[in-house]
């Protein structure tokens, strides 16, 4: 079992901080509080689904200023989610409509590719309509107060790093005229939600949307969680380059993010993942996911070689600054795979392993900071 591998596990939540921190999922796990999902589906629309995309969006921000209400009256009164009335149009109903008419002119990130995805063109990611499932299983490899995770890996991403260490699924799971897919099989939503139930009944405390990169798959992901009822908690774990209409979907239904804060120069995440505006993009949703989300935020921070002082240091201070009750998880994974392996030459800046200095300069940065990193790193 999980926990005898991961004792840590069970140990994290003794401490009161990170009860403190992650008080909602803590809460969700004690079954004291709701799964956002579930509040969704319960809140009526009072629009027809067939007005034009301008007018659900009108809609759709109505009620998003609206959602904090419910939670708090959801909160105080018992059995209130239970006596609410299943709406004919439902909160969720009008994010799933948003989200498939995106697909049209597909901007789920901020490529923007606007590909009719909907017609089974492909965008950037090489995906069309349909959503490529790799693996679904219960990992007891993620940070401490997520394990057991019921993680559910898609494939394609929005990303061309060059060490990936997920490119079977992120970037190789079909050749470039998509004839030739080995990385996974084609899901439906209700196949989505019958495997997250199955994680949810192995013992699950998480079902982890992750890939590649789940943002490709919103459309997927939004519909699937129409085919459950399970309160458990729903959780990002992404590179959080979705666009800004996207994360705004994704706000009133995600529990917990687990973003990827891999770099600080724009320069450098460009040669190396060929994104635009990196830090400003993820900065952007990182911070609306922590003000106007849930708030539950773990930052996962992979330390580059070299790049401690250029891209370590001023994420932690980012993270202290504007999201001060996140943890992070100092990452020290990293290694040469992918095209950095196949042409080292090319990539001999970070052809190698980082140094332990490297990684003792990292946390003792983040003590300087008063980050607390050590229960999940």
């Amino acid at each position: 079992m999980w926990f005898l591998n991961r004792p840590d596990a069970a140990n994290v939540w003794k401490n009161p901080e990170i009860k403190e921190r992650y008080r909602r999922y803590s809460g969700i796990l004690d079954g004291k509080n709701h799964a956002r999902y579930l509040i969704t589906k319960r809140i009526p629309v009072n629009i027809s689904l067939e007005e034009p995309l301008e007018k659900l969006w009108e809609e759709h921000d109505k009620i998003a200023k609206e959602f904090d209400d419910y939670l708090e009256k959801i909160a105080q009164e018992e059995d209130s989610l239970k006596n609410m009335a299943i709406p004919e149009i439902s909160f969720l109903d009008l994010k799933e409509k948003i989200a498939l008419e995106i697909l049209k002119d597909c901007h789920f990130c901020e490529r923007r590719c606007k590909t009719n995805r909907k017609e089974g063109k492909v965008g950037f990611c090489r995906l069309g309509e349909d959503s490529i499932l790799s693996s679904a299983f219960l990992h007891s490899g993620e940070e401490s107060v997520l394990v057991p995770s019921g993680t559910i890996f898609f494939a394609g991403c929005t990303f061309t790093c060059v060490f990936c260490q997920n490119s079977d699924i992120s970037q190789e799971w079909c050749d470039e005229s998509r004839e030739n897919i080995s990385g996974g099989v084609i899901v439906s939503p209700k196949k989505v939600a019958l495997m997250a139930q199955r994680l949810w009944k192995e013992g699950a405390k998480n079902i982890n949307f992750v890939g590649g990169d789940p943002t490709p798959n919103l459309h997927t992901i939004i519909s699937s969680l129409k085919e459950m009822n399970e309160n458990i908690t729903m959780l990002w774990n992404s590179n959080m380059y979705q666009s800004l209409e996207a994360t705004k979907l994704l706000l009133e239904v995600m529990d917990f993010w687990l973003p990827d804060f891999k770099f600080w120069e724009n320069e450098f995440a460009k040669q190396m993942s060929g994104i635009n505006q990196y830090r400003e993009v993820v900065t952007r949703n990182i911070k609306m996911a922590y003000t106007q989300g849930s708030g539950e935020v773990l930052i996962r921070h992979l330390i580059i070689p070299g790049r401690v002082e250029k891209d370590t240091y001023p994420i932690l201070e980012w993270c202290s600054k504007e999201i001060p009750k996140s943890l992070v998880n100092i990452m020290e994974q990293y290694r040469p795979q992918y095209l950095v392996q196949r042409d080292p030459d090319k990539y001999r800046m970070i052809n190698r392993r980082i140094y332990p200095e490297e990684l003792k300069n990292a946390t003792k940065k983040a003590d300087e900071l008063n980050i607390l990193w050590k229960p999940v790193s």
